[in-house]
């Protein structure tokens, strides 16, 4: 089954199409040899309706809409022009800007192909005319735009938890410090790896904060702020679920639009469209893996991969690094939403139940997993992105070197998380105590 679906997803087909004819033909293969019982498929129209009454899963289009929202309304523009004002003569200054950009609309919109594109379009140009290596300008910008994988308001925490029976609250508490550590190594990178590259700023801007910087850099950076204290300060506070989060989010941005004056009834329209048709595709995908996976474990593939697991040991530590291998080995050639709805299904019951590990912090080790795969050739999404919208001098070569030490400080975090469990754990055992 799993070697079919990857080649049905490699030769074109829609994933979440090929979820659902893999499941069903080898539904129907395993009837005829008699080891599947056709009236399984009667268990998932059940598993599709539980997926609708989930109102945990609400708050994805509401959380799309947001981002989309904030992405059309010119706060990204808006914050690298400020950030770039003010960092313009540190060492690594204007890397060390497109990172803080990207953990600003990471926790804002979390929208991974709106936040590289973005900042390709309106930094990748001047950053290189400043003298910046090519390398570290991809590499910096595309690393940037996967943080909202993992810092909340992220989506694929969100259909973590809804698939692994976890508060949404929890998870989002237990990215905190990671997706800060994330930040943090990446701007102590960009510092050690660049000297100081000075602008080409006609005139040096101010750096006093009587006039110039400082309106400049208040005004493009309160209003997300704003957004965020109120989407994750309600959750993480306990006054709001993530649905009812959601979509004072999704108000707010469209707030925040009208006050820039950047919604018109055009622009309402595709943001409207945008956003049903990424969340058809999420749903779409959902209801294909129920498909696969109702057909995988009539065919008891899930006490296969448990006896695969097992046949290393029942040392935790091993079985984990096995599964972590594997995610990351997939990451090179699946998107993190068809890994998410295939295998987290299959291994969370076997690690969770079986093995007794954290769910919380298994969680944050597969998300963290998971946003590798932005960076990894030969799909790594992120790099589409970027190339799509690079100058003509920058080669997918010079993308391809940019990441690598990204992908390496990722890999290092997730470690640390690994090795240090209450990296993950001690903020939502804080907040939210037993």
């Amino acid at each position: 089954m799993f070697a079919t679906l990857l080649v049905a997803i490699l030769s074109g087909i829609q994933v979440a199409f090929a979820l659902g004819a893999v499941g069903i033909v080898f539904g129907c293969i395993g009837h005829m040899a008699g080891v599947f019982l056709i009236s399984d498929f009667g268990f998932v129209p059940q598993r599709i309706y539980g997926v609708m009454q989930n109102t945990t899963l609400i708050a994805v289009p509401l959380f799309i809409f947001m981002g989309i929202t904030l992405e059309r309304s010119g706060i990204a523009a808006d914050l690298l022009q400020s950030m770039e004002r003010v960092f313009w003569n540190f060492r690594g200054g204007l890397p060390i800007s497109l990172i803080l950009v990207g953990a600003l609309l990471a926790a804002s919109t979390g929208i991974v192909g709106a936040t590289v594109v973005t900042m390709g379009v309106l930094s990748l140009p001047t950053i290189i005319k400043r003298g910046y290596p090519k390398e570290l300008a991809c590499g910096a910008i595309a690393a940037s735009g996967t943080l909202g994988q993992i810092i909340p308001p992220s989506i694929v925490l969100i259909l973590i938890a809804s698939m692994m029976n976890i508060a949404v609250a929890d998870l989002f508490a237990a990215a905190l410090i990671p997706g800060g550590m994330l930040v943090a190594l990446y701007i102590v990178f960009c510092f050690l790896k660049q000297p100081s590259a000075k602008s080409t700023f006609k005139e040096e801007p101010n750096l006093s904060g009587k006039k110039g910087v400082l309106p400049d850099l208040l005004k493009s950076v309160l209003p997300p702020l704003s957004l965020i204290a109120i989407v994750l300060g309600t959750i993480l506070g306990g006054m709001a679920s993530p649905t009812e989060a959601a979509a004072c989010g999704a108000v707010g941005a469209v707030v925040l639009a009208l006050l820039k004056r950047k919604l018109t009834t055009e622009k309402v329209r595709k943001i409207a469209s945008q956003t049903t048709a990424i969340t058809s595709m999420v749903f779409t995908l959902l209801i294909g893996a129920q498909f696969f996976g109702v057909v995988f474990r009539g065919l008891d593939g899930e006490e296969l991969i448990a006896n695969f697991l097992f046949a290393f040991g029942s040392n935790q530590s091993v079985i984990l690094l096995v599964i972590m291998l594997m995610l990351f080995v997939l990451g090179f050639f699946l998107d993190f939403l068809e890994i998410c709805f295939i295998v987290i299904p299959i291994i969370a019951p076997i690690l969770v139940g079986e093995l007794g590990i954290n769910p919380v912090w298994l969680a944050i080790l597969i998300a963290m997993n998971l946003q590798t795969s932005f960076l990894t050739p030969p799909f790594g999404f992120a790099l589409f992105y970027l190339k799509g919208v690079a100058p003509a001098e920058i080669s997918s070569l010079d993308i391809y070197r940019g990441v690598i030490p990204f992908i390496a400080i990722q890999l290092g975090v997730l470690f640390l998380v690994w090795a240090f469990p209450q990296l993950a754990l001690w903020l939502p055992a804080l907040l939210f105590p037993q």
